[in-house]
């Protein structure tokens, strides 16, 4: 839409709402609120165009929209009421944040004559918001709307990209002006200088085991297509940061593994004995660098190239050897062509590469068991392995449910998850073949995956959905099937129920074992809860049982568009991959 030339008077609802037209929104996602009537009847006159997506909490709102901007590379927009509506919907603008995802929050606001009395659910959002989010600001005139939300796109799609709130006040919604439309936003990022570049070259001609780790956002097709052509052209082995392991189709030759919670030990080691990292897109947080250990702060012992789309994240945490502050598109555009003659990491790229796929084998708890299956013991045999011993019993082997799905699903299927010990079976075992096939969100919050899942599959209902999710996980958001089966989404969702929070209860045993306290669950029927919202719910207690519940739940999926859900019964002992809950119990005593 092109800006009015002319200014008709309009209400302040309407304003905003051509504003959002203007600004390219095809979908916003949120909760309704007496505090934007105005706004909703605004949208109401482009029902043809933007569709507002109704969710059942503001929580699965934001984070709904935090999966539409990752799937689409647009800001994800979401709408919710003041008060109660902006508190539940703090997690999503969270996570956004610490992902670097772009999204605009619309929040209602309590009337301009009612400000700073504690009227009915006032919040003072430039408070509340002001440290999780690029720019908060509160429009306190009708006329200046336009404005206000085209630099919220503005800021929000430029540079490190990120979450923006902006809160409406009542009276201003219901106020007439006459204002023009601004003009549509237009993203902007830096781009590598030619000097930044030759000294890369440099660096990077200089080293002999280096190694590209690929993260963040704003990536492209194309950007990830020059990356690849740049990264086999010169023989490098490429890692991806924590939750972004799509960026590279892990059935590269050159693909190392990704770089997060439960790494590789020899991925890691390399990452230790590297004396080039390239860092390409990410904030190098916690999770990515294991504590600020594989990449000490603030001076590594590797040679760090750092590139990033935020001037302000360079030199923050880490003092680079080279700093460069660009977009993911610029960069890879800039280095596609770069040659190094005769490198001296050849092969390397293979070796790392070897060594992820054997960290892609059946994990030891279920080695241990099967060994003592093929030799006529038992779990508890005298003659077992002390890993053996206490390895869960062979009923539902959750490696053999990955390779399972693996098999029957298409290569593109995109999986999102929420935070526990279950998605480390996605982490590990799935494989992420290309950009925006992954849906994970870095601030560990759990209960994306649901809503995650259901605005993957709304957004582009010819892809197939995966969302595997825990039993305390699931029930953050679960509501969220409702969304989906108003708006015709029909995702796959896999819920490991084993009656605790996992994670929590790993850290548990393993600091304080056997002093169990808070962290065991008391579950719903998950296969009933998905009935009543008319999806199909199916129970697996057994690994043979789950290729034809899979078949069913697919038939499902394609035949009915609606959701499906497979709910395994997973053994409390299959903890982690690498040790079951004895083994962590003990390990302490």
């Amino acid at each position: 839409m092109q800006p009015s030339r002319t200014a008709v008077p309009r209400l302040g609802g309407h304003i905003l709402a051509d504003a959002l037209a203007t600004q390219g929104v095809d979908t916003v996602f949120g909760v309704p609120g007496e505090s934007y009537l105005a706004v909703l009847d605004g949208l109401y006159r482009h029902r043809e165009r933007i569709r507002f997506v109704i969710c059942r909490q503001e929580g699965g709102a934001a984070f709904m929209a935090d999966a539409y901007a990752k799937l689409t590379g647009k800001p994800g927009v979401v709408m919710v009421t003041r008060g109660p509506g902006a508190t539940n919907a703090s997690i999503g603008v969270h996570a956004a944040f610490q992902d670097s995802v772009p999204m605009v929050v619309l929040v209602g606001q309590v009337g301009t004559d009612f400000i700073d009395r504690e009227a009915f659910q006032e919040i003072d959002y430039r408070r509340m918001f002001g440290h999780v989010a690029k720019w908060v600001a509160q429009i306190d005139r009708a006329d200046r709307i336009p404005e206000y939300v085209a630099r919220a796109f503005q800021v929000a799609t430029s540079g490190r990209m990120g979450p923006v709130v902006l809160a409406l006040p009542e009276d201003v919604l219901a106020a007439q002006a006459e204002v023009a439309d601004a003009a549509r936003h237009q993203p902007l990022q830096a781009a590598p200088s030619p000097a930044q570049i030759e000294r890369f070259a440099e660096l990077l001609a200089g080293a002999r085991r280096p190694l590209l780790l690929l993260g963040g956002t704003g990536w492209t097709s194309a950007a990830c297509d020059d990356l690849r052509r740049f990264a086999e052209a010169n023989q490098l082995p490429v890692a991806c940061a924590f939750r972004f392991q799509d960026l590279f189709d892990n059935r590269h030759p050159q693909y190392a593994g990704d770089v997060g919670i439960g790494i590789n030990p020899k991925l890691a080691q390399r990452m230790r004995e590297a004396d080039l990292i390239v860092a390409i897109g990410p904030r190098l947080g916690e999770m990515t660098t294991s504590g600020y250990s594989l990449i000490e702060a603030p001076r590594p012992r590797q040679r760090l190239v750092h590139v990033h789309a935020g001037v302000d994240e360079l030199g923050t945490v880490y003092q680079a050897e080279l700093m460069i502050a660009a977009g993911m598109p610029q960069f890879a555009t800039a280095v596609r062509d770069l040659r190094v003659a005769a490198p001296a990491w050849a092969g390397t790229a293979a070796q790392a590469h070897a060594e992820y796929e054997a960290w892609q084998g059946e994990p030891p708890i279920y080695r241990a068991a099967a060994a003592a299956a093929g030799t006529g013991g038992t779990a508890g045999a005298a003659s077992a392995t002390p890993a053996a011993a206490t390895a869960p019993a062979a009923a539902l082997n959750l490696w053999q449910i990955m390779q399972t799905l693996k098999r029957m699903l298409p290569p593109d299927t995109l999986l999102a998850n929420g935070a526990g010990n279950f998605a480390t079976w996605g982490h590990r075992f799935w494989t992420y073949t290309g950009l925006r096939t992954q849906l994970a969100s870095t601030s560990g919050a759990m209960g994306y995956g649901v809503p995650a899942a259901v605005a993957a599959s709304i957004a582009q209902p010819e892809r197939t959905v995966l969302c595997i999710a825990g039993d305390g996980d699931f029930l953050m958001n679960g509501q969220e099937l409702a969304t989906a089966v108003q708006y015709g989404g029909a995702p796959l969702i896999v819920v490991f129920n084993n009656g605790m929070y996992g994670t929590i209860r790993m850290h548990q045993e393993r600091e304080y074992p056997a002093r169990v306290l808070g962290t065991e669950l008391v579950n719903p029927d998950f296969a009933r809860y998905a009935d009543a919202f008319g999806g199909l719910g199916l129970h697996v207690r057994r690994t043979e049982e789950f290729e034809a519940a899979l078949a069913q739940a697919l038939a499902h999926i394609r035949t009915q568009r609606r959701p499906a859900l497979i709910e395994l019964t997973v053994d409390p002992q299959a903890l982690t991959p690498g040790a079951t809950l004895d083994q962590i119990r003990n390990a302490k005593r």
